[in-house]
């Protein structure tokens, strides 16, 4: 599953990207306590991985217990950061949905307390710089001459009552 985007303004992407979207799944549980989503290290430096999540929900053989997942990645500084996104209960709140939840990889999803299974689902973005962004600024350039040659407008005048 994958689609390409040319013109994405979502998830720091500027317009002369290419997006490409993949199906994203894992299970966390006692025996699998922690994911960590990362990046190719090979990977050419033009490429850019962002997780984005979509749902949460506890699996059929879940315990009557909370399940809190939670995700560790870097805040705008930099700086690793974790925080709680889900608190599940077979009972009371088995799913959540967190819309369009984005993250720049590394990010590492763990089940903090309970046993689970807990199923995160989303979607795997891959952004790479077009290589056609430097033709493409040339024919920004003569777009701006064109421009130029146009006559401006003017307001229209208002008439006055006496």
């Amino acid at each position: 599953m994958s689609f390409v985007e040319d013109e994405v303004s979502d998830c720091g992407v500027d317009s002369r990207s290419r997006l490409e979207s993949y199906a994203f799944s894992c299970e966390l549980s006692s025996e699998v306590p922690f994911y960590t989503f990362q990046a190719d290290e090979e990977e050419d430096e033009n490429v850019e991985h962002f997780l984005e999540l979509r749902t949460i929900c506890l699996g059929d053989c879940a315990k009557e217990e909370n399940n809190v997942v939670e995700v560790t990645a870097m805040n705008h500084q930099g700086k690793k950061i974790s925080v709680p996104v889900a608190n599940l209960n077979i009972s009371c709140l088995p799913m959540v949905s967190l819309g369009e939840f984005e993250l720049m990889a590394p990010v590492t999803l763990r089940l903090k307390s309970g046993s689970g299974p807990v199923t995160v689902s989303g979607l795997h973005l891959v952004a790479t710089e077009n290589e056609e962004s430097e033709i493409s600024d040339e024919d920004d350039d003569d777009d701006d001459l064109s421009e130029e040659e146009m006559p401006s407008v003017k307001p229209a005048k208002k008439k006055q009552q006496a």
